[in-house]
């Protein structure tokens, strides 16, 4: 399985998280869609996850992730821009929010998803 995610920095700096289900902190994203390219999955799902309209930037990194043991997942990380939108929550998460990076330390966060944070905003 393949699946994209999003690193979205608004204007201040701040990165755009979801709280999923299993309690973890997560970039958006999700599975690229028939004919889809990666690039326009990311920009559909940070839409249809957060409500928010964002540029797409070069591919951070692919890495594999195993959110349930047993089932890998190819994870491509992009980064993103946010351009306009007013933040709101899909049913695929219990809460959408922007943090500042020195926030991170504190929360259930998988460690890839620091990186690539971290990779992403050095890069600017």
């Amino acid at each position: 399985m393949v699946s994209i995610k999003a690193v979205v920095l608004d204007d201040g700096g701040r990165v755009l998280l979801g709280l999923n289900h299993r309690g973890e902190w997560e970039l958006p994203g999700g599975q690229l869609e028939e004919g889809e390219s990666p690039t326009s999955a990311v920009r559909r799902e940070v839409l249809e996850e957060c409500g928010l309209e964002v540029t797409v930037g070069p591919l951070i990194r692919a890495w594999v992730f195993e959110p349930v043991p047993g089932t890998p997942v190819l994870i491509l990380s992009y980064g993103c821009t946010l351009v306009s939108g007013q933040l709101r929550r899909s049913a695929e998460h219990a809460s959408v929010t922007f943090q500042q990076p020195h926030e991170l330390e504190s929360l259930n966060l998988p460690e890839d998803y620091r990186t690539d944070i971290g990779i992403w905003i050095h890069s600017r």
